[in-house]
């Protein structure tokens, strides 16, 4: 705990060896840092590069002696704060003050003991290190004066504000009051000041039968559990809180977008009904792009994005090459292994194929059950042979052991690659039929390689 307390950096100042050893000795063995200076010059010099937490000062040293370094200390700016006790043989009163009068704050006799040292520094270091404290405490009330005349200042437009939405908007509002426990302070409830009819409406009430009245927390609660710690948290943080929440009434769920904006010890919040977007968004998620277990795209969005590609190639007479492959002997995987390391294994070998595509336009996607596909648009033969190569590089190097595997101790793949120029007699799925013969005969040839289609 002391260190915490006490900084622990102390310069020690004096011409006289034995005398450093002694003091830097004892206050090393209590951890503090020590650096020491025999003379004046280098005292002064040592400070302004780096200002210890505390000086112990000679007085009788050669050239500048220590009333000097310390009047010297005082003038300075960035020094002049620097705690300096004078350690010395003088022990005539004279000599006690002056060393007072420019600017000590204590003064140790030599010979000293080592309990009467180790205490006037660590008296000298907490009272230097509660002055920090009480600069930083007051700087942190001015900053919260300032901040509370800033919210003082907007209060007034605040209100302006929220009179005018309450009078013209088509969605609900409210602005609400936090009644707080007086002992402990805490926010236990939000008093209604003001609330539209649509509001009201919103959870089937009144307005006479809310305003002034303590319901907030009963209603929001009922609407989702706990969610009057966010509200709490819009006024106790001033940060502002968006969210969507759904609400059943009269047999009917409908869902509504909130916004709750700080105001003084409370909060406005504006409710905007988005039951039909809601239902959008629902139907779209039904058809989402991603594939839920790999993080690659999707059957769909392989579908969709092989007819674009063939009708861009087929248009610009490029040719249009896929890979189609699937894991060696995945179903001995899963039953080996079991399903939990099974689709890690679906994961891993997803994400080392999505790392060898580089071209904006081609793409990796999960085809099927331990299928994965891959459309490489403006590519021939010999370049999709050189990915198909690239990723089974890849997933041999994942090393992910496969006991089960009769072609190799690590989980491999076999890939079936075609290529053509897509032309109007043709679709898609002769280029998919293709590919899938190819990685037929992958298979029948022993598996773990890649073959591409040829028509002989």
């Amino acid at each position: 705990m002391e260190s915490d307390i006490i900084a622990n950096n102390i310069l020690i100042v004096d011409d006289q060896i034995p005398n450093l050893r002694v003091l830097t000795a004892m206050l090393k063995e209590k951890n503090y840092q020590v650096r020491k200076a025999t003379d004046g010059e280098t005292a002064i010099e040592a400070v302004e590069i780096e200002p210890p937490d505390l000086i112990i000062l000679d007085i009788k040293m050669p050239g500048m002696d220590g009333y000097e370094v310390c009047q010297s200390l005082k003038l300075n700016d960035a020094t002049k704060d620097i705690p300096i006790i004078f350690i010395s043989a003088l022990n005539e009163v004279f000599d006690k003050v002056k060393a007072f009068d420019v600017g000590g704050i204590d003064y140790i006799t030599k010979p000293f003991q080592e309990e009467e040292v180790l205490a006037r520094i660590k008296s000298q270091l907490t009272i230097k290190q509660q002055q920090r404290l009480l600069e930083k405490e007051k700087e942190r009330l001015k900053q919260e004066i300032q901040k509370r005349k800033e919210i003082e200042a907007s209060l007034y437009q605040s209100r302006a504000l929220i009179s005018s939405i309450v009078n013209n908007s088509l969605d609900g509002v409210a602005a609400l009051e936090a009644v707080r426990n007086p002992r402990t302070g805490n926010i236990e409830d939000f008093r209604c000041l003001i609330v539209n009819p649509i509001m009201a409406k919103i959870f089937n009430q009144q307005s006479e039968d809310l305003i002034g009245k303590l319901v907030f927390k009963r209603f929001i609660n009922k609407v989702e559990l706990n969610s009057f710690d966010d509200f709490v948290g819009v006024v106790e943080t001033g940060i502002s809180l968006q969210k969507d929440f759904s609400y059943e009434y009269k047999g009917e769920k409908r869902w509504y977008s909130c916004i709750a904006v700080k105001l003084t010890d409370g909060f406005s919040v504006t409710v905007r009904d988005i039951t039909e977007r809601k239902k959008q968004e629902l139907e779209l998620n039904n058809f989402a792009s991603i594939d839920s277990l790999t993080g690659i795209s999707n059957r769909r969005i392989f579908d969709q994005t092989l007819g674009k590609e063939w009708q861009t190639c087929q248009r610009e007479k490029q040719p249009l090459a896929l890979i189609i492959m699937d894991i060696d002997y995945f179903k001995k995987y899963n039953d080996y292994y079991g399903h939990q390391k099974g689709d890690n294994c679906l994961i891993r070998v997803a994400q080392a194929t999505y790392k060898v595509i580089k071209r904006p336009r081609d793409l990796v996607a999960r085809y099927g059950g331990e299928e994965f596909a891959i459309i490489l648009p403006n590519t021939d033969r010999k370049g999709a042979m050189t990915i198909a190569n690239m990723v089974q590089q890849q997933i041999k190097e994942l090393a992910i052991p496969h006991e089960r595997s009769e072609v190799s101790p690590f989980v491999s793949v076999s890939l079936g690659i075609s290529c053509v120029i897509p032309t109007t007699e043709s679709s898609p799925n002769t280029l998919v039929d293709m590919a899938d013969r190819a990685m037929y005969t992958a298979k029948q040839q022993g598996r773990n390689m890649a073959i591409a289609y040829t028509s002989s």
